[in-house]
């Protein structure tokens, strides 16, 4: 191959510069194909939030546009796993993952093996993927997604291993193909990064500042998917509530809402995640009075005392936050309210995880995700003095189930009997017969139905309330 000529050939430009190294795979991969007698497969596995998910459709677009075709195991072709590091156990099960990678690579001559997504950008991982897993064929991170094409064509045109990781960029390439999981509904990147610095995240560290894409792509994008079928996009930003604010031309989350609102063709917006401490009263209001905006907010709280709240680094009060979800509850008093709370944070007390049932009593939350406050590496939290002992968080973690599954119940519940209608997501999977599809606010709904309706709104009636998720029938 004349590869050093044809990467001095390929454009400056991005996305033009992607497209032309997926041409050349796809050559490639059509040569080798034909020599095999079968078509190279890839396989993705994905760690993590919905922003990982979003990467690795577009990661399955670019593998696909480069001839590779799906494969729903791990005995594929190229194998790429888009990691988390959230957690750090979550960290443990990918190392477990890899190795049983490097054992189905001993078996086929022409397996490669990819990772990347935040756990690469942590040095220490690098250093011990480049040390332990000298299997693996490419390592990348979160900054530069777009380039696997590319990197792929270095390891095929020679190199022995491309390793690529950036510290942060300003670059924001989006123009790329996307294998979406639903033919109805996707997401919509808005915004990267994160500036907010929580003290037990590591999120800011792995995905660089905030950086928002300009309201003109974003808005071609959902018009290019609304042409295609979608009825439903989700804008997806670590906060978005802050979107716009690196902007040449600020603008605000709120206004960017009206502008999708506007897209012919979508009938669903929904959006995640919101901060606290931007949520502005513009945006209460614009979802108000909004026919496509979903009646459902994700509102994470993390903890219901002040004391702890400063400690997290999050910069409002329980006072703020209760104020916050009155205004909300006045505007709207149909919202569903959903949120994420931390048990066990080093410096809570008794009285401090009082707080935090006290506001989830007054905030009358559908449901919330729930965790056990572990350590992690690289926090600031990870450092802090008065770590709480894990049978007491674990106490409280349960406490805290307990009243939560109770409300969810009641929150629930009050839809019962009511009529409402339905985005039909799939077929269930514990019961064919069973449709399962998602109402305005974000709630479950399983009904008897033809797999054709999978895609289509329906009536439903709502049954039966189980806690979560409702039974119900078409009308």
């Amino acid at each position: 191959m004349q590869t050093e000529k044809e990467r001095e050939l390929a454009p400056a430009g991005e996305p033009e510069r992607q497209y032309y190294f997926m041409e050349l795979l796809r050559r490639h991969n059509e040569e080798r194909s034909a020599e095999l007698g079968r078509s190279l497969t890839y396989h993705i596995e994905t760690f993590g939030c919905q922003m990982n998910a979003k990467d690795s459709e577009k990661l399955a677009g670019i593998l696909e546009a480069a001839g590779y075709v799906p494969e729903l195991s791990e005995q594929a072709d190229f194998v790429l796993y888009n990691t988390c590091t959230v957690r750090e156990n979550a960290n443990t099960k990918v190392y477990g993952r890899i190795g049983y990678l490097g054992n189905l690579k001993s078996k086929n001559p022409e397996m490669r093996i990819a990772l990347c997504g935040c756990m690469m950008q942590e040095p220490h991982v690098l250093a011990k993927i480049k040390q332990s897993y000298r299997f693996v064929d490419i390592v990348f991170g979160t900054h530069n997604i777009y380039m696997l094409a590319e990197l792929i064509w270095r390891l095929v045109s020679g190199e022995k291993r491309v390793v690529e990781i950036w510290d942060g960029t300003e670059k924001i390439v989006e123009e790329l193909p996307s294998e979406h999981k639903y033919r109805f509904k996707a997401g919509v990147n808005i915004m990267y990064g994160c500036n907010n610095f929580c003290s037990y995240c590591i999120v800011p560290y792995v995905r660089g500042r905030e950086r928002s894409r300009r309201p003109e792509d974003i808005l071609a994008e959902i018009k290019k998917l609304a042409d295609e079928g979608i009825v439903e996009v989700m804008l997806l930003g670590q906060n978005v509530n802050s979107y716009g604010k690196t902007l040449d031309s600020p603008l605000s989350f709120a206004e960017l809402l009206k502008k999708v609102e506007a897209v012919e063709g979508i009938r669903r917006i929904r959006f995640m995640t919101s901060h606290p401490k931007d949520l502005s009263d513009e945006l209460i209001e614009v979802m108000r009075q909004s026919r496509k905006v979903c009646r459902h907010l994700h509102l994470p709280m993390q903890s219901g005392s002040t004391k702890i709240l400063s400690r997290m680094n999050r910069r409002y009060s329980k006072e703020d936050y209760l104020a916050l979800v009155d205004r909300i509850k006045a505007a709207m008093p149909d919202i569903s309210l959903t949120t994420d709370i931390i048990t066990g944070f080093p410096g809570e007390t008794e009285e401090d995880f009082l707080d935090t049932l006290d506001v989830v009593k007054r905030a009358g939350f559908d449901s919330a995700y729930t965790f056990l406050y572990s350590k992690r590496t690289g926090t600031p939290a990870a450092t802090m003095e008065e770590q709480v002992p894990e049978a007491v968080a674990k106490e409280r973690f349960n406490r805290l189930l307990a009243l939560l599954s109770e409300q969810s119940a009641k929150q629930t519940g009050k839809h019962t009997g009511m009529t409402a209608e339905v985005l039909v997501e799939e077929q269930n999977e514990q019961e064919p017969s069973l449709l399962t599809g998602r109402l305005g606010n974000n709630l479950l709904v399983h009904f008897p139905g033809e797999a054709s309706l999978v895609g289509q709104f329906v009536q439903v009636k709502l049954c039966e309330c189980k806690g979560f998720y409702y039974i119900g029938r078409q009308v």
